[in-house]
């Protein structure tokens, strides 16, 4: 990959779609992790406002550390950067004395991930439509169009995806490449929607150089027969995601009326 250009692209296509649409730059909620750090880099350097959000919910201390010292970073090296800190552990925490958690235990803990990911996404939009911003998406290539591991509506709701093409092993060469913090660069990822530091590959089963093997291999035509052992095992995993993600991936289906029956 021919880093500096690719960077050079997304920054003239930020700056470029943020003029046409006649706003003032972007908002986006800072993780902790690679693909915010990334992403909000990216944004800055458009010259652009940026405002990073803080969005913690009953957050790791792990996941708080990185992302204050990024958007520290951030801030001194780019003047049109501000940020803030919006705490939605009272929301959630109140949110969820007013509806049922009842059911599967298991079912009830996604739902309320999924909630979590649904709050942060209306708090961007709030500051988004406040100061004439865009909300600009933080998800990769392999979450977004591989497996659709991220929140529909949530981490999902977003105005623009300024990396969603890029495999998430590009995501690290391009953080490495814009001096991204070293702690970010070598944390595991983690969409810390469970309030631990449980990481991606617990929950996926997979790891992402895997899953990038894995999203070729189904590009090129094959099917998990055409492997054993582990990456039998990693092929499947993948394809399962693939499969039942697929309602994320797609537009949202309309029921067309047919002309006879106007």
């Amino acid at each position: 990959m021919q880093t500096e250009k690719v960077v050079n692209h997304i920054v003239d296509w930020l700056k470029d779609y943020a003029t046409k649409a006649r706003v003032n730059g972007f908002v986006i909620g800072i993780s902790g992790g690679i693909d915010s750090a990334v992403t909000s880099t990216l944004c800055a350097k458009t010259g652009l406002d940026l405002l990073c959000i803080e969005m913690p919910i009953h957050q790791a201390a792990s996941h708080v550390t990185r992302a204050q010292e990024h958007i520290a970073q951030l801030k001194r090296r780019f003047p049109n950067v501000s940020d803030t800190r919006v705490d939605l552990t009272p929301v959630f925490e109140e949110f969820k004395t007013e509806v049922s958690l009842d059911g599967k235990q298991a079912t009830v803990d996604m739902a309320l991930a999924n909630t979590r990911a649904r709050l942060r996404m209306t708090t961007l939009y709030y500051h988004a439509g406040l100061l004439g911003l865009l909300v600009a998406g933080t998800g990769n290539k392999v979450e977004d169009f591989g497996v659709g591991f991220y929140t529909k509506y949530g981490d999902g709701g977003v105005d623009l995806s300024p990396i969603a093409d890029l495999l998430k092993s590009e995501v690290y060469e391009i953080g490495k490449y814009l001096e991204v913090p070293e702690s970010i660069i070598k944390a595991a990822p983690s969409d810390g929607l469970f309030g631990d530091a449980r990481s991606d590959e617990d929950q996926i089963g997979a790891s992402y150089p895997e899953l990038e093997w894995a999203m070729q291999m189904k590009d090129e035509g094959k099917t998990a027969d055409d492997f054993t052992g582990r990456k039998h095992e990693v092929f499947k995993i993948f394809m399962g995601y693939n499969s039942r993600n697929q309602h994320k991936m797609v537009p949202i289906p309309i029921c067309e009326i047919p002309k006879i029956l106007r």
